[in-house]
């Protein structure tokens, strides 16, 4: 008799804007087929590398400088093609007048993060002094004149912080303006050992999440008015907000990755991708 397989040990992002793959995998039932790990991005990021989770959605960051041990998962992943509305920089002055001024970056986004420091330094030729701290915009202006954000703090910010007379700069957008291509923030991958060990399950769960994905899209309203229920926005704001968010991985996406995969690389952050990269799970 052939030994039982384990239930795939899969991450899930506990932010907003996963809940649209979660609404899925929990309507088809799929849920009971995974060994389902909630956390967030840097913690899930770590667990794959680490190798504690099989397969999850990693940071791009985080991919990038783990590509000889993962595999990604074709078109699927979180991303924009303009603005995403959840991964910002709030400032007191615009960023060219950052020279020399603190800029505080949140602690839960590698990619964000880059992307900031990216634009900063290339788009507007200013080196800021950074430091990381929490993610509370207060707690961040209180000792900088500019913060980095991701997810549903970032949200919350993009709506509340104009109010406040803060400058709030969508950096999914300002990356398009840039290079003319979309962003992509996290991918979803599983580690080489365990796609060669069980492609099966492997593809059951790719195609799940496809699967959970599209039943989502198709489902936008509904989905908004019962997160509603929850959360501290409306369900007008976040069928908004779940429209703007790019959940696929085509070629426009490749392309920019592979854009933003090369800008950093030349940065010496991340190893360059290998020729013809990067590697997708072909099981």
């Amino acid at each position: 008799m052939a030994e039982r397989v384990a239930r795939p040990r899969v991450g899930h992002i506990q932010f907003l804007n996963c809940l649209p793959i979660y609404w899925g995998l929990m309507r088809s039932g799929t849920l009971l087929d995974v060994d389902l790990h909630k956390d967030s991005p840097d913690r899930l990021s770590a667990a794959l590398v680490a190798g504690d989770l099989d397969i999850g959605p990693i940071t791009l960051m985080e991919y990038l400088k783990h590509t000889d041990e993962l595999l990604l998962l074709p078109d699927l992943a979180v991303g924009s093609d303009g603005p995403v509305l959840s991964v910002n920089m709030v400032s007191t002055r615009p960023l060219a007048e950052l020279d020399g001024a603190r800029v505080a970056l949140g602690s839960t986004s590698r990619t964000g993060v880059m992307l900031a420091q990216l634009l900063l330094a290339e788009r507007y030729d200013v080196r800021p002094d950074y430091f990381r701290c929490p993610p509370d915009l207060t707690q961040m202006l209180l000792e900088a004149d500019a913060g980095v954000l991701i997810g549903d703090v970032a949200l919350r910010a993009y709506y509340e912080a104009p109010l406040r007379g803060l400058t709030v700069t969508d950096l999914g957008q300002a990356w398009r303006e840039w290079s003319g291509l979309p962003m992509v923030f996290a991918v979803w991958a599983v580690r080489r050992d365990f796609a060669a060990a069980h492609p099966g399950l492997v593809k059951e769960v790719h195609e799940a999440f496809l699967r959970s994905r599209d039943l989502c899209l198709s489902e936008l309203d509904q989905v908004a008015e019962a997160a509603a229920r929850w959360e501290t926005f409306d369900a007008a704001t976040l069928a908004t907000y779940f429209r703007t968010l790019d959940f696929s991985l085509g070629e426009r996406q490749v392309a920019g990755l592979r854009e933003f995969a090369r800008r950093v690389a030349a940065l010496g952050e991340v190893p360059a991708l290998p020729d013809g990269g990067p590697e997708f799970f072909a099981g």
